[in-house]
């Protein structure tokens, strides 16, 4: 029976919450910060926020919450906000207080926050200013009065109230609260957060992370990539002490809210909170803050490697690039690869339900070949083959998962947990294989694939070679229904800026079409080959963690051909 398996699993405390781990402890693993370096920098002010003041804020702003509203033991508290500089301060508050965190997309409409309030059973939202509204006509639908909204900064008219004044009336009273220290053991199923799934299957559904599992990655990830290893050169150590990473990856994701948030503060980095991505304010962000670590998602990396503002930024300093929640193609990384020539360029794997990394590109390698890296330190993999049985090196199947990061459940949904969550194994829906060196390759989603004529096609990879083109600025791979094969690959293509206005003639449309289709069919098998054509599409629908939103993309090929099909 084969089973591929990490490093094995380091010391991981399991009587703590994460703001005891992450503000009151110490681990082994864990570099010292000197005096100076600060926690976090505010992207558009410059404010800088040190561990004193972040440690302050934290506590006043628990002691408001248990004065003013009670909040303790399980009580759920729901985010609903961009990345902010208080995230993490509102984060740790209800953790002192024992409760849970929800965390909650901000561009959400009424209902999907509604739907998130009543699935989680939230009692009190913070809202970003820029979500008031919405937060508060959902507050109104979910029977959630109105003196439980609070707004994260001072809103001109507004009756809510403020995180600063809860701040500043917390620290001004005696310590109402008692923070509980967890019996040995308690940390593991102790609920931290309830973060909701992408709903690729049907509504978002609630993953219930513990305490220990966020600590667990964030050791998994501090001994994976060799933090404070006094054995490597300077030049090649991985998320050194006060170098500056990014955070424009939202926090209410679980990339964002585990790895770029906990983890590289607890690498002793600074971070930059960047509220809303536009992509040449964050080249500007780059420079002027010397940022060194990249965490991004593909998409992001597409504008490094064609937008053509790039060549106007040195950004000769940046030390590393870290991609996650799709896949990076090889041909994506080595076009970055040219645009950032010091880098390392690496990529990981990992879900909400495994609460975040399973796998990443081990040291020394600086570039990744395509693979989504190795497995980490205490988790194992299984490769299950459609017959039902185990695949081994080269292998295709379904990627089953354990370790000690994994979620809980999810929450409140029985018949959805017993199908992903059994016996302690995550079944992810992705099909992978590993290779003789232990590195995973991910092929596709498995109910993305595409059926040629019985052939799997993984959209994933027509879209990483077509991004190769150079006419080709973004793109995303859709099945059409086809009488004879069952389904054929069809591709929307984002013309570059190369070909933006030759595109605009019908025509000169049809000749870069038909370049584009060619690329493909000179190097692709030919059940891979775009048989459904090539559309060009002004922007690719994406989620906020970047995955591709293709069931749009299908309903508009759907509703096309539709309307082809009357004239």
């Amino acid at each position: 029976m084969t089973i591929f398996r990490g490093p094995p699993t380091p010391y991981i405390p399991d009587d703590l919450t994460i703001p005891q781990f992450i503000l009151d402890s110490h681990h082994p693993t864990r570099p010292v910060r000197p005096h100076g370096i600060p926690w976090l920098i505010d992207d558009v002010s410059g404010t800088k926020v040190g561990f004193d003041e972040l440690r302050a804020r934290s506590n006043g702003l628990a002691n408001a919450l248990k004065i003013q509203y009670g909040i303790g033991e399980n009580d759920v508290v729901c985010v609903f906000s961009s990345n902010h500089i208080d995230y993490p301060v509102l984060v740790w508050a209800a953790h002192r207080l024992g409760a849970t965190v929800s965390t909650a997309n901000p561009s959400y409409t009424t209902d999907e926050l509604v739907y998130q309030l009543q699935i989680s059973g939230s009692g009190i939202i913070f809202a970003h200013p820029g979500s008031l509204e919405i937060a508060a006509e959902a507050a109104t639908k979910a029977g959630i009065s109105h003196d439980r909204v609070i707004v994260l900064d001072s809103v001109a008219g507004s009756p809510y109230k403020t995180v600063p004044e809860m701040i500043n009336f917390g620290l001004r009273r005696p310590v109402s609260y008692v923070e509980r220290r967890l019996e040995a053991g308690e940390a593991k199923t102790k609920l931290a957060f309830l973060c909701f799934s992408s709903g690729t299957t049907g509504k978002p559904k609630a993953v219930a992370i513990s305490h220990f599992a966020v600590i667990a990655n964030v050791v998994q990830l501090a001994v994976h990539h060799k933090i404070d290893d006094p054995t490597i050169p300077p030049e090649e150590a991985r998320f050194a002490v006060g170098e500056v990473c990014t955070a424009v990856l939202p926090f209410f994701h679980i990339y964002g809210l585990i790895v770029n948030l906990h983890f590289a503060l607890f690498c002793a980095m600074s971070i930059v909170v960047i509220p809303k991505f536009n992509f040449t304010d964050f080249l500007a962000s780059i420079v002027r803050y010397r940022i060194t670590d990249l965490m991004i998602v593909p998409p992001m990396l597409v504008l490094i490697s064609k937008h053509p503002a790039v060549k106007n930024y040195d950004l000769s300093h940046v030390k590393a690039t870290w991609s996650g929640a799709a896949p990076l193609s090889i041909e994506l990384t080595l076009q970055v690869s040219k645009v950032l020539p010091n880098a390392i360029i690496g990529q990981g794997y990992g879900m909400t339900e495994t609460a975040t990394a399973v796998t990443l590109m081990p040291p020394p390698q600086r570039l990744g070949n395509g693979s989504v890296g190795t497995l980490m330190p205490g988790c194992a993999a299984k490769v299950i083959k459609q017959d039902g049985t185990l695949g081994g090196v080269g292998e295709l199947g379904e990627l089953v998962i354990t370790g000690p990061n994994m979620a809980l459940r999810y929450h409140n949904n029985e018949q959805a947990t017993k199908e992903t969550f059994v016996d302690g194994w995550v079944h992810t829906g992705d099909e992978v294989y590993f290779d003789v060196k232990g590195e995973m390759f991910v092929v596709d989603r498995l109910k993305e694939l595409i059926k040629v004529r019985g052939f799997q096609v993984p959209p994933a990879e027509l879209e990483g070679h077509l991004l190769g083109h150079p006419y080709v600025a973004d793109v995303a791979v859709i099945p059409l229904p086809d009488d004879y094969s069952g389904e054929i690959p069809m591709a929307y293509v984002v013309p570059s800026t190369d070909v933006a206005a030759r595109v605009r003639d019908p025509k000169e449309a049809e000749k870069v079409k038909a370049e584009i289709i060619k690329y493909v069919a000179d190097n692709k098998v030919k059940y891979k080959w775009l048989a459904g054509g090539v559309e060009f599409i002004d922007v690719i629908p994406k989620n906020p963690s970047g995955k591709l939103l293709r069931r749009i993309l299908r309903d508009k090929a759907r509703a096309d051909r539709a309307v082809k099909a009357k004239l």
